[in-house]
């Protein structure tokens, strides 16, 4: 593997590593549920992928050597991350958990809100 390649691998890395530090400052400074799940979401979803993607070509360039487990992390993390994150908001938001004093708009009041099991028992 030639100097080069390694030190594209590094920074691949070094910017998934930086983008897991956001997440957390995100987690730590963001005022509520809905921002927070926002930023652990997105910027925690790509900063795995990038050290995967990572540990993908150091395998591959090091010992020639594929892991198709290392691919199946990628994929699994690419389509989980944002799910999860979109549905631990959805069930904060009709939990009723309140948004941020400060917030402008809340899209979903006027929806219509899905029944609870009681009350599909009862139609």
């Amino acid at each position: 593997m030639t100097e080069t390649i390694s030190i594209f691998i590094g920074l691949i890395v070094l910017l998934g590593s930086l983008l897991s530090l956001v997440t957390t400052l995100g987690l730590l400074r963001l005022p509520d549920i809905y921002c927070r799940s926002h930023a652990a979401s997105k910027s925690a979803t790509l900063g795995v992928l990038l050290v995967l993607l990572a540990t993908l070509l150091y395998f591959w360039f090091a010992d020639n050597y594929f892991s198709a487990r290392v691919v199946l992390g990628i994929v699994f993390v690419f389509i989980t991350g944002p799910v999860a994150g979109h549905l631990v908001t959805r069930a904060a938001y009709y939990s009723k958990v309140p948004l941020w004093k400060n917030s402008v708009q809340d899209d979903l009041k006027t929806k219509e809100k899905p029944k609870t099991v009681q009350e599909m028992k009862n139609s």
